[in-house]
Formats: C-alpha cells, structure tokens, sequence
C-alpha cells in the first residue's frame, strides 16, 4: 500500500468517524424525545384521565418533529449544495443540541399551564429542523469521499449512528429508571439524559470540525464557479430534472422508516399500557434490539456492494411485511425473552432497506444537487412513515382493541416500498461523477 493510498484511507476513516459520531449524538437527542413521549410526556406536559389519550398527544407533538425534517432538508439542502457540507453539518448539531438541552430544562404543565406543551412543541420543531439537515450532509459527506467499489458498506456507518444514537438514548433512560423510583424519575431524573446531549454536542463538534469538505462538492463548485456560477436554486433543480428520483427515495423509504418507529416507539406503548408490563422490559428489548442492529447494518451495507442495492433492500422490504404479522405474537406471550427476538429480528430485517439506503439515495443523484435531492426524498417521506406510524398504529389499537390492523398498516407500507425499489434502477458501482442523464441511459 503506497503512502498517498495510506493517507486516503485515513481521510475517508477519519471522516466515516466524523460522520458516524455527530450522527450517534443528533440521534440520541431525537430518539430521547421518542422514548421519553411514550413514558414521561404523556404524564408531564399532557395531563389526561385517559392514560392512552395522554400519550397520543403526546406522540402528537412528536409527529410534528417529522413535519419539520422536510423544510429541514430543504433549508440545509439548500445551503448544502451551494456552500457545502461541512458547514451545514455544524450548525445541524448545534441547533440539535440547544433544543434537547432545552427541553431538559422545561417546565411541567403542573408549573406553567398550556405554555408547556406550547413551548415543548417549538422545541420539537427545532429538533425536526436540525435532524432534518443531519442525515443528507452525513451520508453524503463519506459518499463523495469515498470510491464505488465499497460505498454501501462506508456509507453505512453514518446509518449506523442511527441505532447507536437510539441505542444510547435507551440505554440512558434504562440506566436511570433503573437506579430510580417511579417518582424521582418523573419528577427529575429523565431530565438529566436531555441536559447530558449539551456535553455530547461540544465533543461532536471538535469531531466535525476536524475534516475536510467533500472533494466532489470543491471539484463540481469550481466547475460551476467556471461555467457561470453555482446553481442557485438546487431544489428548483431536482425537480425539473429529478423528481423521478426523489419519488424512488420517498417510497423506498416507506416501510424502513414507518417500521422503525413502530419498533422503537410505539412498542413502548404497547408494552406498559396494553400488556402492563414494567417500561424495563420494553427499553431493555430495545436495547438489545439496537445492539445488534448496529452491528447489521454494515453487514448489509458491505452485502449491497456485491450483490446490488435493489437485491438487499427489497429482501427487507418483504421481510418486514412478514415480520409485522408475527412481532406482535411475540410480544403477547409477555416473555422478556420473545419480546427481546421479535425486536431484534425487526431490527435485523430493517437494516437490510438501511444498510444499503444512503449509497442507493447518493447515487440516484448529481453532485451539484445531490444534497436537496437525498434530502427532500428521504425527509419528505418520514412524514407519511416515521411521523404516522406510532399514532396510526396507537389508534388502530383503540379502535380495534387488537394488533392484526396494525400487521396489515406495515404490510400496505411495505408494498409501496416494494414497488419503489422495482421501478428504481440498480445503482451499484456508478460513478458519482456522472450526471443523471448519463446513469438513466443505462436503464432496462
């Protein structure tokens, strides 16, 4: 291995690592909020006499985060593709980490009235924003250092700071409900896992100011500085030329995401409310969950650079519609052990749509707005997926008093995935140097 060869394999490293670490801390703040919704929010900010009513209102306010993702990813797309990616990876963690900070810091409905669950609704917003910009800029920033023959597994490290975000955020509540009574953690003690986000910001900003700009972002600039400027609307753009694209990502993204926060976020409701289990035992099925899936998700991100994008993510696409008809099952034997499976099998079968996603999500578009186009894809179908699906899935419990609509809401979510990824070209080995109009002339 020669020294030039050496010195980029540190770079793309170091800034894998930079990506990994900034997207583990933004994710832990927005999952914080998902897991404390299903246990403190209800109690804190949504007062009712119905245990179920509180928390649907509260998972309200968490639907409202994901409202915010898209004008994120519009916003930092944006910018992204005109200034670059760093920049608008920093200001992303800041803002997070102001929010999360904030909310530890709120006062209860019981201390201030509706202005409560008023300012906790802005401070969401503000979450949703931030991650909003977060994934496009981490994606990309190791796809464009990067080169083809391994980029779904090096891409898949920033996804991998998805479940390590979550896996931290559980482990943390896990730890102080733990160490807790039911009253002290009510009272204060989830408020300590939100202030904890301010010190993880400060160290994953000395991270990410640490690396360079994205060399195809500084060659496409200075070709565009050339030709007559940079494109200075890059969203206007996408569409013109790419909506087709951003229709892929958004169906592609369906069922990975509307299944993740059934599994990570309504699983918490099911478990306490519906089977009176103890909250331990969903944050610890999480948890184990979480593990492993961090551990998958580069397996199926190295898997796609062998066998395809297409090949691995609708494996599982299918596999999370039949999951979603036994998961429930599990979970109804009220055994730690077969709740701890059912989980971790989702998580495995959800890894295989995100272990290869940000390199097939990267491909689909140009380097002059590939920010935007990633961006608005995947943010604008977490509204119709992530958003929804606790809420959907809560209601359909209340209406029905059963589980079997909520299998058959993931199965309809993994058709449109399903039929996405059909229509979506094979995206592997292409060269992100290309335009679009080159890679659409090889299509069947």
């Amino acid at each position: 291995m020669t020294e030039q060869t050496r010195d980029k394999r540190y770079s793309l490293t170091r800034v894998v690592g930079a990506s990994m670490v900034g997207t583990t801390i933004e994710w832990y703040d927005f999952f914080l909020y998902t897991s404390a919704a299903a246990l403190v929010f209800n109690t804190l900010f949504f007062p009712t006499e119905d245990p179920l009513a509180g928390t649907m209102l509260a998972f309200g306010t968490y639907a409202i985060g994901f409202v915010a993702r898209p004008v994120g990813g519009l916003v930092f797309g944006h910018y992204g593709d005109k200034l670059g990616r760093k920049k608008l990876l920093v200001i992303s963690l800041v803002l997070m980490g102001v929010a999360t900070v904030a909310i530890g810091l709120l006062p209860s409905y019981e201390s201030i009235g509706v202005t409560a669950p008023i300012l906790l609704t802005f401070l969401r917003l503000m979450q949703g924003f931030a991650i909003g910009g977060e994934w496009g800029g981490a994606v990309l920033l190791v796809s464009e250092h990067g080169d083809a023959k391994r980029r779904g597994f090096w891409t898949s490290w920033p996804q991998a700071g998805v479940p390590a975000g979550n896996l931290l955020a559980t482990a943390v509540l896990a730890l102080l409900a733990a160490v807790q009574s039911d009253e002290a953690f009510l009272a204060w003690g989830w408020r300590i896992a939100f202030l904890l986000s301010g010190v993880l910001v400060l160290i994953g900003l000395w991270i990410r100011l640490s690396v360079a700009e994205s060399p195809l972002f500084v060659e496409a600039a200075e070709r565009a500085e050339k030709a007559g400027g940079i494109e200075r609307a890059p969203i206007l753009q996408v569409m013109r030329e790419s909506w087709r694209e951003v229709l892929i990502a958004m169906g592609a993204r369906m069922a990975e995401n509307a299944s993740y926060y059934v599994i990570t976020g309504f699983l918490l409701v099911y478990i306490t409310e519906t089977l009176g289990l103890d909250r331990g035992v969903a944050l610890n099925a999480v948890l184990i969950g979480s593990i492993v899936h961090l551990i998958v998700i580069p397996l199926w991100g190295a898997l796609s650079d062998r066998v395809g994008r297409r090949s691995v993510y609708l494996f599982g696409a299918v596999g999370v519609a039949v999951w979603g008809f036994v998961f429930f099952a599990m979970l109804d034997t009220r055994s730690f052990g077969m709740i701890a499976f059912g989980t971790t099998l989702g998580m495995v079968l959800h890894g295989a749509m995100y272990g290869p996603q940000a390199a097939f999500f990267s491909e689909l578009f140009d380097t002059r707005v590939r920010y935007s186009g990633a961006s608005i894809g995947y943010q604008l179908a977490s509204i119709a997926a992530g958003a929804l699906a606790p809420l959907i899935a809560t209601a359909l419990l209340a209406a029905t008093g059963g589980t079997l609509m909520i299998s058959v809401y993931v199965l309809v979510i993994c058709v449109i995935t399903v039929v996405a990824v059909v229509l979506a070209r094979e995206t592997r080995g292409i060269s992100l140097r290309e335009p679009v109009s080159v890679k659409r002339s090889g299509e069947v």
